[in-house]
């Protein structure tokens, strides 16, 4: 029997890891940590700092390189096939180092139930026991370095992409955005009067880069700051909330 602990690591910092989530990583048989190229090095290097600190068991690590994703207009497509292929990276890798069966956990960032594909990749691997290990998604990370709550009282809040806000702009249900996944900054797409903008990027670490301020006022710099941030670096992991003003 295999089982595969899906343990969310938060936005990389150690300090972000709940007890249940090191319990975990030191019960497990395996660990695979993913590479993703020279480019994004600081990914599997914060992993591995992870499993340096918290680790206090000897447990089997082993690195692989991530499939890239295909670059096409059809994009669910994409990254359904995508999926398949990391799929059968995870059960090579079982087959290879778990062959009587035991735990394999994954380091997911953030939470692996908000905007991570983890699970549904899991959930493509028969005969599998899996376990999620909750951990620190970066809307918590975002607000509580803003020190801000996540809604305004008594009011909802939505959770989308930054793909889905510029297809289909600013949605009626709610004044209080949280955009994930946004490559290309899409607040651009939206009439930024009345709005007020929370960023931040490399949350928890310590390049974190944060911004706010009405969105006519910090978007132009946002999108300076993050092109700046990301060519420095080679990669880089932001998110923001969006609101609409209130009258007074």
């Amino acid at each position: 029997m295999i089982g595969i602990d899906l343990i969310g690591i938060g936005t990389g910092n150690p300090d972000h890891l709940t007890r249940a989530a090191a319990k975990a990583m030191n019960d497990a048989d395996l660990i695979l940590l993913p590479r993703k190229g020279a480019a994004k090095s600081d990914l599997v290097d914060l992993r591995r700092a992870i499993c340096a600190e918290l680790l206090t068991q000897a447990v089997k690590i082993v690195e692989f390189d991530m499939p890239r994703r295909a670059d096409r207009p059809d994009y669910v497509g994409a990254v359904l096939d995508w999926h398949d292929a990391i799929a059968a990276l995870w059960m090579e890798q079982i087959a290879r180092h778990l062959p009587d069966g035991g735990r394999l956990a994954l380091l997911v960032w953030g939470d692996p139930s908000l905007y991570d594909s983890s699970l549904r990749i899991a959930g493509r691997l028969p005969g599998v026991k899996v376990r999620v290990i909750p951990g620190i998604s970066s809307i918590q990370a975002l607000t509580a370095a803003h020190g801000i709550c996540l809604n305004d009282l008594a009011e909802p809040v939505l959770i989308t992409t930054g793909r889905r806000l510029a297809e289909r702009g600013w949605p009626d249900c709610a004044d209080t955005l949280a955009v994930m996944l946004d490559g290309h900054c899409a607040f651009q797409a939206v009439a930024a009067e009345g709005i007020d903008i929370w960023w931040g990027a490399y949350l928890g670490l310590p390049q974190e880069a944060i911004m706010r301020g009405a969105l006519t006022e910090v978007g132009a710099d946002i999108v300076r700051r993050r092109a700046a941030l990301r060519k420095e670096h080679g990669w880089i992991m932001d998110i923001y909330l969006l609101r609409r003003q209130r009258p007074g």
